[in-house]
């Protein structure tokens, strides 16, 4: 691992690091923000998983969750979308597609399978990296993210419920299998049979059998994709059904933009360290 830069915040430390990722088979980048409190011993991680087009630093410049984090002590943790780099396969006209468009999924199909496959990188790779570099206690572990990255949170915490305590997502992707921009990205990566896509969409997910206890979601009302790419009331039918807790926030006259995502950050910091406490 290599450090990129440091820089203090809130007497905390925003740090972003690369390091050679054998499941990517490429050169990964990722933030941390340890808190105040990690100087004094391990503290919870909340993961955060950007949206299409956005690497780490999204969050980091857009997001203002660093002085609510400090407060909480909470180490946040923000991953690239993709993998990047000479030799990753990529259509640098397509934005849903390609480098920043990974959907954390594990690509089956060619010439993607080799570099896309960021559901291990999230799962098995990273956590190992930042288990051993940061003062993480990775046994309090919890996940959000924003629109693609809100539907990767929610498909990992569906397929690791013991893992993580808690999942919020602002504007996910509620159902990538039939969303216009997602569909033709699942059948790039996966492949044209629609069996294989279940694996990668929460309300799929749901129907077949997975459950988590809880889910906080976010959703501007004026969000340019709400009604073709994101529509959360196929996650609310689908908790709804499966008795699984859904509190889903309709917020008046808000985007898609991080002008959004920053005025509830903090809701969802708060929530999360209310769970990772308990």
């Amino acid at each position: 691992m290599k450090v990129v830069s440091v820089s203090k915040a809130h007497d905390g430390i925003q740090g972003v690091y690369t390091h050679a990722s054998d499941a990517c088979a490429c050169d990964m980048t990722f933030a941390v923000f340890a808190p105040p409190q990690a100087k004094d011993g391990r503290v919870p991680v909340l993961w955060y998983l950007s949206g299409l087009t956005c690497t780490h630093a999204n969050v980091m410049d857009k997001g203002e969750y660093r002085r609510m984090a400090a407060e909480l002590g909470l180490m946040i943790v923000c991953p690239d979308t993709s993998p990047r780099g000479e030799g990753v396969p990529d259509e640098k006209d397509n934005w849903q597609f390609g480098c920043g468009a990974g959907f954390y999924l594990d690509a089956t199909q060619q010439p993607f399978a080799k570099n896309y496959r960021m559901y291990s990188y999230l799962t098995e790779e990273l956590p190992r990296l930042v288990a051993e570099n940061f003062p993480a206690d990775m046994a309090r572990q919890s996940i959000f993210g924003h629109s693609m990255g809100g539907h990767g949170a929610l498909t990992i915490a569906l397929r690791d419920p013991e893992r993580f305590k808690s999942c919020s997502a602002f504007a996910p992707i509620a159902q990538p299998m039939t969303a216009g921009w997602s569909r033709p990205a699942l059948e790039k990566y996966l492949g044209p049979d629609e069996a294989a896509w279940r694996a990668y969409d929460a309300t799929a997910l749901i129907e077949d059998g997975r459950r988590f206890p809880e889910f906080l979601v976010d959703q501007g009302t004026a969000d340019g994709f709400l009604q073709d790419g994101l529509r959360p009331w196929l996650l609310e039918d689908a908790c709804g059904k499966a008795g699984i807790a859904l509190t889903l926030r309709m917020q008046d006259g808000y985007d898609h933009s991080y002008n959004f995502i920053s005025t509830f950050m903090d809701d969802h910091l708060r929530w999360h360290a209310a769970r990772l406490a308990g």
